[in-house]
């Protein structure tokens, strides 16, 4: 966890604060001396993991508003650069601050150029915050916390002074619409409340002429002075600061203005630099001094933070996983376990019920092969119906033919091999038929003007009706005449003989599928 310090260097010395919730704790004052800097490298040793914020209030400050032609990206800043260049040639602590666009057909952008001049001065403790290698999240001038200061008090006025009092001096702004525009320091010779009731009235009237001078404010033209006291001292500045034509003062309570800021440490006298620091800790301007060279550290406390950010955002990421994958494997046992105990239930129930069956008269391994025999014989027995279907479909067409006698049986497969458990007692397995047969006895009879030769036609016809289907092997066993070569066929006296029915056998074979 880094630590918020605050740094506040002023032209006599540089003041270390802790900042936490709202309280400022003073860790020490380092005077602008060799021996200073010394004490604030030991001070810086010690102070590796903390983020430094340091606060300006100088009178070396340089303000010029300028206006640029309407750029983006790398082009606006490339100009700004330039125009920082012409106007604070060796300033090596610069910002700029954009002050909106005109309203012409242009739309110039007015860019407030603003620099820390005295490089001599910032050198020694800017080296002391590199060298200590110390995270230096930005260099701010007292004059950029005006905006939030305004913000703070309520005033929205489209012109006006702010004034207050930091270590022995008076800090001047001049904000339009709450853009800062201009700011000076003058010294405070009289510390006393009398004296610094004084100061403020003279100054704001210095300032407002120096205003007119420069073509900001016109010479009638009204503008309120914003002064910020110690309530003790509200009194005697009501006395000193008295209203004119063109400048009114507003003053207003340090205290609560302190209070309404969230500023736990109240101030006991009308020096603004609490507020101000507590200020720049919660609500830093975006606008800074120090270039990218000198908030190297910061930088890579950025990287180093996003980098820890990401890494907790995914160690969160793999805990909540981790969580569903334990909830879940949580109710998966819980499920597990009902199933379990609801399969323990129903054996206990069927146990139960089992035991309230009438014993068997057999043992379990008789039933089973009894079981498997029976099973047995329903595969192997077979039924006569598609060759009684094809025989009677190819009689229809040969209406000649009368059947005398039909014998069906299966063919049975080659015997199997000799199995332990079941079988017909002699340790073979009973085959499966692989065919049926039928025998097919009937005559032929066509009339006293037949002859031979019509009854094997309408044998023939029979035959090739049978051979149609593939799935049948049609074999004749007895033809109604005999012709087979070396015979002859009778006629003459024979022909009462061959006016009579003559009979014929067919063997109709059909294998069985698998």
């Amino acid at each position: 966890m880094y630590d918020r310090r605050l740094l506040y260097l002023s032209a006599h010395q540089l003041t270390a604060c802790l900042w936490h919730a709202g309280t400022l704790t003073e860790e020490g004052t380092f005077e602008v001396s060799e021996g200073g800097r010394l004490r604030f490298l030991r001070y810086l040793a010690g102070q590796r993991k903390s983020l430094f914020w340091l606060l300006v209030n100088v009178a070396d400050e340089g303000f010029h508003i300028e206006k640029i032609p309407f750029l983006r990206g790398d082009d606006r800043e490339t100009v700004i650069a330039r125009k920082i260049g012409q106007h604070f040639f060796s300033a090596t602590l610069t910002t700029s601050l954009s002050l909106g666009y005109e309203k012409s057909r242009r739309k110039d952008e007015r860019v407030l150029l603003a620099a820390l001049t005295n490089n001599e001065f910032f050198a020694p403790w800017l080296a002391a915050l590199a060298s200590s290698g110390v995270a230096l999240a930005g260099v701010h001038s007292l004059s950029m916390l005006g905006p939030a200061l305004l913000r703070k008090l309520g005033v929205a006025d489209e012109r006006c002074l702010l004034l207050t009092i930091q270590d022995q001096s008076i800090r001047q702004s001049y904000l339009e619409k709450g853009q800062l525009q201009f700011s000076r320091l003058s010294p405070l010779q009289n510390s006393s409340i009398g004296g610094i009731a004084q100061t403020f009235a003279a100054e704001a009237r210095k300032l407002q002429q120096y205003l007119v001078s420069q073509r900001l404010l016109g010479r009638q033209q009204a503008i309120r002075a914003c002064v910020v006291a110690h309530p003790q001292a509200i009194g005697a500045i009501e006395s000193s600061c008295v209203d004119s034509e063109t400048l009114t003062f507003a003053i207003f309570d340090l205290v609560d203005c302190a209070q309404r800021s969230g500023l736990a440490t109240l101030p006991t006298d009308s020096r603004c630099e609490r507020l101000l620091l507590h200020l720049l800790a919660s609500e830093p301007p975006r606008s800074q001094f120090a270039n990218d060279q000198q908030r190297h550290g910061y930088h890579l406390w950025l990287v180093r933070s996003a980098l820890q950010g990401a890494g907790a955002v995914v160690l969160a990421a793999c805990l909540l996983w981790a969580g569903k994958q334990f909830y879940d494997g949580y109710q998966v046992n819980q499920e597990v376990d009902l199933v379990a105990s609801e399969t323990a239930l129903a054996r206990r129930r069927y146990d139960e019920i089992v035991r309230t069956f009438p014993p068997i008269p057999t043992s379990n391994d008789n039933l089973r092969r009894v079981v498997d025999r029976y099973l047995e014989l329903q595969r192997t027995t077979g039924s006569p119906n598609y060759l009684w279907r094809e025989l009677g479909r190819a009689l229809h067409g040969v209406p000649a033919v009368e059947l005398d006698g039909l014998d069906w049986k299966l063919t049975p497969a080659a015997p199997g091999p000799r199995s332990p458990g079941g079988g017909d007692g002699k340790g073979r397995v009973q085959p499966a038929p692989d065919g049926e047969t039928i025998i097919v006895r009937g005559s032929i009879r066509l009339g006293e003007e037949s002859n031979p030769r019509q009854v094997l036609a309408v044998f023939n016809r029979l035959l090739e009706a049978l051979r149609r289907n593939p799935q049948l092997d049609v074999e004749v066993l007895q033809q109604p005449f005999d012709v087979e070569s070396g015979k002859a066929l009778k006629g003459g006296d024979a022909a009462a003989e061959d006016r009579q029915p003559r009979a014929f056998r067919l063997q109709l074979r059909r294998l069985l599928a698998a």
